[in-house]
């Protein structure tokens, strides 16, 4: 994957697919992944379509992509905007094991964020083992 598709995906651009980070320390074996995906500093992001990516989630953590999000949606903290790290809200020295994210298109009657633009949701697993969310307006960060 070029950086062209990740950062596609953060303007919001794909809504039909998700994005998947998972840090070199979560997963044994990143290789067979790498056709697939960008590979970064301390892993690996990946952006497919929507079915096959919330089965490679759960291939990848053992979770279901949809309970996990309703887990982390109950803790907002700072996930960055390339999903490749964050702040968790609950340790001071924690590193993000993996991140979750889908775009949802910009829906005016909705409100506030959806009002001003696509908005990137994203869900991260801090190695301490919170689960934590924050969204944004794509390309706004």
């Amino acid at each position: 994957m070029s950086d062209s598709r990740r950062e596609t995906f953060l303007a919001g651009e794909l809504p039909e697919d998700i994005a998947l980070y998972l840090a070199d320390s979560f997963v044994d074996d990143l290789g067979r992944l790498e056709k697939y995906g960008e590979r970064v500093a301390d892993g690996i992001v990946v952006v497919v379509d929507g079915d096959s990516g919330r089965d490679a989630f759960t291939a990848a953590t053992g979770a279901d992509a949809m309970n996990f999000a309703k887990e982390a949606m109950g803790t907002e903290g700072t996930i960055a905007p390339n999903l490749t790290a964050g702040d968790c809200p609950d340790c001071d020295d924690g590193t993000v094991e993996y991140v979750f994210a889908f775009a949802e298109e910009q829906n005016e009657e909705v409100g506030g964020l959806y009002e001003e633009g696509d908005v990137i949701h994203a869900y991260a697993r801090c190695d301490c083992g919170a689960a934590y969310s924050h969204k944004w307006v794509a390309g706004s960060r």
